[in-house]
């Protein structure tokens, strides 16, 4: 099976419009170096902006599943395996600029990962993705068996790890990183009602509104323990408009984003069945 063709070997324009849409990121960050917009360090910024692909892929493969059973979208199933694929090159790729910024010292890149902890999360990350990787392919789901799964249940750890890592080298700023937390909160919420059975507007609304307190309240927490700013004026940064728009926000209009195709979703398939009943 090709990246742009189905189980039944046909073409898919799904795959393909995906397939294509993940090397974007790798072709835009290759423009910036060419054109020397990466700055004074272009291995350190091409570094960092490979790590938040690597965060922000497991967190889009980790969205597909809910989206697939809220909205009914069976099809997404079949580019599941290339973004979680793509999520493993760009760790790789992240892991690589590392090396390469430490002149292809592995010695020093071996003690730097075992010294810095937040290096040793980024790299548990980075290996545990490529055994994912690895245990992809059919061949090896069919030889794991019943034990594929609990394996690739793991990916949940990964992405706890991944975000962790991106918090910690994100310093003072770390926008980014709580965006990437709040979407994972989001989309791990949304696993309770899917496997209940009680999807309704207001359960989805509900998730959206507790995602984004969770947001706000770790991003602050994060800040109060990482840099000394006082976890409530971090709070109140929220509640101030106009200006920057904070994760948590992104989050809740994400979530009630969701909540509302859904309702509008339901309610076109209620309308069109009543047409059809009529006719």
């Amino acid at each position: 099976m090709y990246p742009w063709t189905d189980r039944s070997g046909r073409f898919s324009a799904l795959k393909s419009a995906v397939f294509a849409g993940l090397f974007l990121p790798l072709l835009w960050l290759i423009w910036r170096w060419r054109t020397g917009d990466l700055g004074p360090l272009p291995i350190d910024e091409a570094t960092l902006e490979s790590g938040r692909w690597t965060v922000r892929m497991i967190v889009i493969t980790l969205a597909i599943t809910p989206l697939q059973r809220i909205f009914g979208w069976g099809r997404l199933a079949l580019v599941r395996r290339q973004v979680g694929l793509a999520a493993m090159g760009y760790a790789l790729l992240h892991l690589s600029l590392y090396v390469a910024d430490q002149k292809f010292d592995l010695g020093r890149v071996a003690s730097e990962i075992a010294l810095r902890l937040y290096l040793t999360i980024g790299f548990a990350a980075v290996f545990g993705l490529v055994v994912l990787g690895v245990t992809s392919t059919n061949a090896a789901v069919r030889y794991l068996g019943r034990w594929w799964k609990p394996l690739h249940r793991v990916a949940y750890a990964i992405a706890g790890l991944g975000i962790l890592h991106f918090f910690m080298q994100s310093k003072i700023d770390a926008t980014q990183a709580a965006l990437m937390m709040g979407f994972f909160i989001l989309v791990m919420l949304y696993r309770v009602p899917n496997a209940a059975r009680l999807r309704s507007v207001w359960t989805l609304a509900g998730i959206a509104i507790m995602a984004a307190f969770l947001t706000a309240g770790l991003e602050a927490t994060w800040y109060g323990a990482a840099t000394g700013i006082k976890p409530l004026a971090v709070l109140q940064a929220n509640l101030l408009f106009p200006g920057v728009i904070r994760p948590a926000w992104v989050v809740l209009g994400t979530g009630l984003a969701v909540a509302l195709l859904w309702f509008g979703q339901r309610t076109w398939a209620a309308q069109k069945r009543q047409l059809q009943a009529a006719a």
